[in-house]
């Protein structure tokens, strides 16, 4: 098993497993700049429909196989199963292969080890979701990190922030007309940032469900990349091009991050009327350059830089 980069997520959309057309979508031919896609047996799908969203899942394995399995053009394919037992029962199928990864839901502590029992297929990366009332709190998130490194560490390509679950802990539902960063979802945001951040782990954004507020769609979008975030969920195809697009880099930020890697830059030198001091960002220019390289840059913009050769004074 090999972690793809968690820039490759993009928007990530998410589909019931009792829809009938996931396949046209996991073949890439129905939303071909789709770069992720998860299909979901949980909060998706009715307890009445669970056993039909297992067959439907299965039969889109056995069709996949009948393509040729996996596919470089398709998006990464993710599973969320409705609990550990499930995904146990999912981890043993036979084609569970052609999956790229599961998406853990409602992940905490307490259950953690009952999804390390559960999921031992070693092709299979994880998204675990944090979306309890737990996550409300910092210090059960830094235990929670320290827990996460040890064998789940390998294996998480990012972790989800459950936005609309953690507002339903609050008794809360997003406003039309505001962000998501207008309300307490803005301080637990910055806390996951710092404290899994911290501890190595990449974050992907909430989902935004008012389709009708594309403006509002691109604000909050630079708020989810200006926190660190790394792709964000998607409820509608629409959305998708709005989220590529905001994980696209600004020129300026491009060239300055090629400067700080270079092995002859100085340890502080002045770019666009900017310090550049390596030591603090080169984790910075590393995810600059990797977010270049799957969505590459957002605008042309002349260079005012004074080069990398000129020192701060």
């Amino acid at each position: 098993m090999s972690l793809c980069s968690p820039y490759a997520l993009g928007a990530t959309l998410y589909m019931p497993a009792t829809r009938p057309d996931i396949l046209d979508v996991v073949s890439g031919d129905r939303l071909p700049e789709l770069r992720s896609l998860v299909v979901c047996l949980e909060d998706a799908v009715s307890p009445n429909d669970v056993q039909f969203a297992l067959s439907n899942l299965e039969r889109l394995l056995k069709n996949m196989h009948a393509q040729g399995g996996r596919s470089v053009q398709r998006p990464m394919l993710f599973v969320r199963p409705r609990d550990s037992k499930m995904a146990a029962i999912l981890n043993d199928w036979p084609l569970i292969g052609l999956v790229d990864g599961f998406v853990v839901p409602k992940l905490t502590l307490r259950n953690l080890s009952a999804w390390e029992s559960a999921v031992t297929n070693p092709s299979i990366v994880l998204m675990p979701t944090l979306e309890t009332h737990d996550v409300f709190q910092p210090a059960a998130m830094a235990e929670l990190a320290q827990a996460l490194r040890g064998e789940f560490d390998q294996r998480i390509i990012a972790l989800r922030i459950g936005g609309n679950d953690l507002m339903g802990c609050l008794g809360l539902r997003r406003s039309r007309t505001k962000t998501l960063y207008s309300g307490p979802m803005s301080y637990v945001i910055s806390m996951l940032a710092g404290v899994m951040g911290a501890a190595g782990f990449s974050l992907t954004a909430p989902v935004f469900e008012q389709l009708s507020s594309p403006a509002l769609l691109d604000e909050e979008l630079e708020l989810d990349i200006a926190h660190g975030l790394v792709g964000k969920t998607a409820i509608h195809p629409s959305q998708i091009a709005a989220i590529h697009s905001a994980l696209a880099v600004r020129i300026d930020d491009l060239n300055s991050a090629r400067c700080i890697v270079e092995e002859s830059a100085p340890a502080v030198f002045k770019f666009n009327d900017a310090m550049c001091e390596p030591a603090t960002h080169y984790k910075w220019a590393q995810n600059i350059l990797e977010r270049a390289k799957w969505y590459g840059v957002r605008q042309e913009a002349t260079e005012t830089g004074l080069g990398l050769a000129e020192l701060m004074h």
